[in-house]
C-alpha cells in the first residue's frame, strides 16, 4: 500500500501491459501515466525542481517558467502546486485544449506563443517568449528542460534501474524521443550497467532529431523542430521513425482493446511493432519493453476525434483499405 502526503510523491504503479494477447507481439508496455500528473514527465519535473532548490535557484518567492507542449507543463503544475510554488507554462496552439485547462485548474498561468518563428517553429517561439518573460521579471527562473541534466538524471536514477529490476533478461528497450531526457537517461544507465540491452529510439516523421529532415507535425509530445542537446548524448543502437498516421491507427487499435493511450505511446508502440515484426520472427523469443509516456484522456479532442483526424490526416480507414488491397 502506497501512502503519500503530496501529489508529487507518487511515481510508480509498476504496471506493465503484456501486449502479446492484444497485438500478438512480445512486448511489455511500462505505463508511466498512473500518477497525478498523468505522464512520465512527473519524474523530470520533480528532479529539475529539486535540483533548482538544492542549487539555490528557486525559493518560495520565485516563479518557475518553462516551455512545454503539454505533459511537462502539467507535471510542473502538479509539483508547483504540491510545493506552493508559482509556475508559468509557455505553450503553443498545438497543446491539447484539455491540457491547457488542466494546468490552469492546478493553479498555473498558461501563456500561448501563438505565432511560430520565421521557419514555422513554435518551439523556437516558445523559448524566445520564455527568455522575454525572464528578462521582464527578475523573480522568474527558467528550468530549461532542453539542456537541464536533471531531466535525464531522473531516468538514469529511477526509470532505467526499475525496468532492469523487473526484467533481468531484457533484450530490447523502446523509448520515445522528444527532448531526449527519458532516452538519454535510460540509454546511459543501460550502457553503464547492462550494455547487452539494445536501445531503440522511436521518433516521429517530421522531427529533426538525429539529423532528420523537418516536416509538419500535429501531435504534441515526441519529436522536435530543432536539435535537442540531450539527444546528442543518447547514442541509441537504432532509430525507428513513425508517421503520425500510424500513431493514430495504433492508438485507436489499442483503444479497441480497452487501452486508451496517448499519442506518444501510440508512436512508440507502432515503432516497436514494426521493429519486432522485422527482427523477432523466427528467432528466439525476445524480452522487450516499451515506455508508455502517457494515457489517452488528453487526446480525446484530437487522436480520438473522428472529425479532427479526417481534417488533419484524411480518411485513414480508406487509406488502410487501399494499402491492404
Amino acid at each position: 500500500m502506497a501512502i503519500i502526503s503530496t501529489a508529487d510523491e507518487l511515481f510508480d504503479s509498476d504496471v506493465y501491459v503484456d501486449l502479446g494477447q492484444t497485438l500478438r507481439l512480445p512486448l511489455h508496455l511500462k505505463c508511466e501515466g498512473f500518477n497525478f500528473a498523468g505522464s512520465v514527465k512527473l519524474r523530470a519535473a520533480t528532479s529539475m525542481i529539486a535540483s533548482a532548490e538544492r542549487l539555490g535557484l528557486i525559493d518560495e518567492h520565485a516563479t518557475i517558467v518553462e516551455s512545454s507542449s503539454g505533459n511537462l507543463g502539467v507535471a510542473l503544475s502538479v509539483v508547483a502546486a504540491a510545493r506552493s510554488l508559482r509556475f508559468v507554462c509557455v505553450t503553443d496552439p498545438k497543446c491539447n485544449p484539455s491540457t491547457v485547462k488542466l494546468m490552469r485548474a492546478l493553479g498555473s498561468e498558461v501563456v500561448v506563443a501563438d505565432r511560430p518563428d520565421a521557419d514555422g517553429s513554435y518551439l523556437s517561439a516558445r523559448k524566445a517568449l520564455v527568455r522575454e518573460l525572464c528578462a521582464r521579471n527578475s523573480g522568474y527562473v527558467w528550468l530549461n528542460q532542453y539542456e537541464n541534466p536533471a531531466n535525464w538524471l531522473a531516468h538514469y536514477e529511477n526509470t532505467a534501474p526499475l525496468i532492469a529490476k523487473q526484467f533481468p533478461g531484457l533484450d530490447v528497450l523502446f523509448i520515445g524521443t522528444g527532448t531526449g531526457g527519458t532516452l538519454t537517461g535510460c540509454a546511459r544507465w543501460f550502457r553503464d550497467n547492462r550494455p547487452g540491452v539494445r536501445i531503440i529510439a522511436v521518433d516521429t516523421v517530421g522531427s529533426v532529431n538525429f539529423g532528420m529532415a523537418p516536416g509538419p507535425r500535429h501531435l504534441p509530445g515526441l519529436g522536435a523542430s530543432e536539435p535537442m542537446p540531450l539527444v546528442a548524448e543518447a547514442r541509441p543502437d537504432e532509430i525507428v521513425r513513425v508517421h503520425e498516421r500510424d500513431t493514430v491507427r495504433m492508438c485507436r487499435r489499442l483503444a479497441r482493446h480497452g487501452f486508451l493511450m496517448g499519442g506518444s505511446t501510440g508512436t512508440v508502440v507502432s515503432g516497436a511493432a514494426r521493429w519486432l515484426e522485422q527482427h523477432a520472427t523466427g528467432s528466439p523469443a525476445l524480452t522487450s519493453v516499451a515506455i508508455s509516456a502517457d494515457m489517452g484522456d488528453r487526446y480525446i479532442e484530437t487522436v480520438y476525434d473522428d472529425a479532427w483526424v479526417r481534417s488533419t490526416y484524411g480518411d485513414l480507414d480508406k487509406e488502410q483499405e487501399e494499402s491492404n488491397g
